[in-house]
C-alpha cells in the first residue's frame, strides 16, 4: 500500500475534508473550538491514518485503516449533532454524509 494516494478511499476521504471544512464554515462563531474544531480534526485524522498505513507493513497497515475506522465513526456521531442542532447547509452536510458513508464501506472492507 506504498502508493496510498492511488486508493480510491484516500482519495474519497481527502474529498470528505474539503466538504467538511465547507459544511463548517457555516457553523455558529461559538462552535469554532468545539464542533467545527472536532469535526475538522476527525476528518483531517481519516486520510491521515490512511497514508500513515499506507508506510507500513503487515499488521502495522490494518492498525492505521482501523484508527481512520475508528475517526470516520467519531465524524458520522458530529454530523449528527450538527443536524440535530441545525447548524450549517443541509445540502453541504449531506455531501459530507455521503462521502463519509462511501469511506466507511471502504475502510470497513480493507479491515476486515
Amino acid at each position: 500500500m506504498s502508493h496510498y494516494r492511488e486508493l480510491t478511499v484516500w482519495q474519497k476521504s481527502m474529498d470528505l475534508v474539503v466538504a467538511v471544512y465547507r459544511y463548517t464554515q457555516t457553523f455558529p462563531e461559538s462552535e469554532r473550538y468545539g464542533l467545527t474544531s472536532q469535526m475538522r480534526r476527525a476528518a483531517v485524522s481519516i486520510p491521515s491514518n490512511i497514508a500513515e498505513g499506507g508506510r507500513r507493513r503487515g499488521k502495522d497497515t490494518v492498525h492505521f485503516l482501523k484508527i481512520s475506522f475508528g475517526s470516520a465513526s467519531e465524524l458520522d456521531t458530529q454530523l449528527e449533532i450538527g443536524r440535530r442542532l441545525n447548524f450549517g447547509k443541509n445540502p453541504e452536510r449531506e455531501v459530507c454524509e455521503s462521502l463519509l458513508s462511501e469511506v466507511l464501506r471502504m475502510l470497513n472492507k480493507m479491515t476486515s
